[in-house]
């Protein structure tokens, strides 16, 4: 097999000196007016009077944020399935099915063919950045391995095809990436999850891979499963790379470690929406992600506490901040406008501009004042899986009301580990895990030590194990088995996560054992 991995290099070389004299600011003002003059004849266009914006303030002056359903309600819903003309010029053959996965209901997003050009030169900027951090990997001496979702589409009518993003990027993608890439076509139209897992995991054990993507969850359960096929043998030993986005990487980054020392695997994060792709990690894993200035996307910030003003505070890279939470708001090349996608960044670097994912605005806890976000959460859970060295595959916490007068309420915790729930030894760590939980967000957040500390805001953390499989057969049972599926890890809406809980434990009678209950009333320490 040909291996194009030195002209990849030049390649790569050469965009690596370009990026390192960005001028990420002048970019940006350029992404903005040319995503302006390509939209000029639309719809959008005319009620914004694209024709009188001169600037960034006047686009933010014009152009107010919106969330998907203004621009469903507003706009898309009025032609679908053909919204071409409405807000982007020409027409779009793809909507990316999103399943909002703290909403449960399913959106369709716009794929323009700019869009899939787009997302076609950020997979090249990943193989750009890895190979100037490890200038002598050979990332295409094999095949690539697309754990993505199903290239079976629906068909919406007028031409237009509805379906996963992942399986959206695997149909499109570049010709002559096709000869490099596995599964072959005819695999990647399996929308059986369990099924397609299974016969992947046997076929790719034929074949010579060198780099694979996906979302953590699933390339786990893929790898656990090639390791039993292979007797514990290292299923891909020609593997270079190691493409994950979607959820956090910390709970997973120990578990993949037994799978990857075998090969000279490096690992790099990415950050991928149904809406764009945004950032790629350039430097070590946890240092950020380095915004994506120059791929037809203009970003927009908007600080948290602006989030749900009249006329919030509207922040670019221009005059961006290190160390604060913003939500991300998009304006693309699929025809979305100021565009507000639900997720939450806090920027380590300004010149480049290098992210971390915080977390959604719809994932944060404050059913009690305490304004938890995401990544505090992710950080208390990791927190307490090394402090009682339990291995967590998953997990998802919600706020559990106070049915009972003089009680207050308190956040529950499903926790799925690698112990089956009847191991004595859950029952031994559950109260120091439970506890490593509440004081590491003590620790993490003011607001959230305070309502402890006084005794009437929330009581203690609740918790509850469930087996080993329960989080991927209840994903299963909602139809969001593998591809860009992801479980929801924090339900803000109690009445909603009540019904989580109930559905989970029907894939886990077990749930209510070891019995945890919140009742830790007991109070923080005033002096902590």
């Amino acid at each position: 097999m040909f291996d194009p991995s030195p002209l990849l290099s030049l390649v790569a070389r050469r965009r690596a000196a370009a990026l390192r004299q960005q001028d990420t600011v002048g970019v940006q003002q350029a992404q903005l007016h040319g995503l302006l003059r390509q939209a000029r004849k639309t719809r959008f266009a005319h009620d914004h009077d694209f024709a009188g914006i001169r600037s960034i303030h006047d686009f933010q002056d014009r152009v107010p944020i919106r969330s998907y359903e203004d621009f469903w309600n507003d706009y898309w819903s009025e032609g679908f399935p053909d919204v071409a003309g409405l807000t982007w010029s020409g027409r779009v053959r793809f909507m990316a099915t999103s399943s909002g996965t703290t909403t449960g209901r399913t959106k369709y997003l716009p794929v323009s063919d700019a869009m899939i050009r787009s997302n076609r030169r950020a997979a090249i900027d990943v193989a750009v950045h890895h190979l100037a951090n490890h200038p002598e990997s050979r990332p295409l001496a094999g095949r690539t391995f697309m754990l993505g979702g199903s290239t079976a589409f629906r068909d919406l009518g007028h031409g237009v095809r509805g379906g996963d993003l992942s399986g959206i990027a695997a149909s499109t993608q570049a010709r002559w990436m096709r000869a490099f890439s596995f599964p072959p076509p005819e695999l990647a139209l399996l929308d059986n999850w369990e099924e397609k897992l299974e016969t992947l995991a046997r076929l790719s054990l034929h074949q010579r891979i060198s780099m694979i993507s996906g979302t953590p969850t699933w390339l786990l359960i893929l790898f656990e499963r090639l390791h039993e096929l292979t007797g514990g043998a290292p299923p891909f030993p020609d593997l270079q790379l190691l493409v994950h986005g979607g959820v956090a990487w910390d709970l997973y980054r120990e578990r993949f470690r037994p799978f990857l020392q075998q090969t000279s695997a490096a690992t790099r994060e990415v950050y991928p929406a149904s809406e764009g792709f945004i950032a790629i990690a350039d430097r070590g894993s946890g240092e950020g992600m380095r915004l994506m200035a120059d791929n037809g996307i203009f970003f927009e910030f908007v600080p948290l506490s602006e989030l749900d003003a009249d006329r919030p505070v509207r922040h670019w890279v221009g005059n961006l901040e290190t160390g604060e939470d913003y939500a991300i708001i998009l304006t693309t090349n699929s025809g979305m406008f100021a565009y507000r996608i639900g997720d939450t960044v806090r920027f380590v670097d300004r010149k480049p501009p290098r992210l971390l994912i915080t977390g959604r605005t719809s994932y944060m806890l404050s059913a009690f004042g305490e304004h938890l976000i995401g990544t505090e959460i992710d950080q208390a859970v990791n927190a307490a899986a090394h402090a009682t060295g339990l291995t967590v595959n998953e997990y998802c916490v919600g706020p559990v009301l106070s049915r009972r007068k003089g009680t207050v309420g308190h956040h529950l915790f499903i926790v799925e580990t690698g112990t089956p729930v009847t191991d004595p030894i859950l029952a031994q760590r559950a109260a120091a895990f439970r506890e490593t939980v509440d004081s590491t967000l003590d620790a993490l957040s003011r607001d959230y030590g305070t309502h402890r500390r006084n005794g009437v805001g929330m009581a203690g953390p609740s918790l509850r194990f469930v087996n080993p499989g329960t989080f991927a057969r209840w994903m299963a049972r909602k139809g969001k088995s593998g591809g860009q599926h992801k479980v929801p890890r924090v339900i803000s809406d109690p009445s909603r996560f009540t019904m989580m809980t109930h559905e989970i434990a029907a894939e886990s009678p077990e749930l209510r054992y070891p019995q945890q209950d919140a009742g830790s009333s007991r109070r923080l320490p005033l002096s902590a």
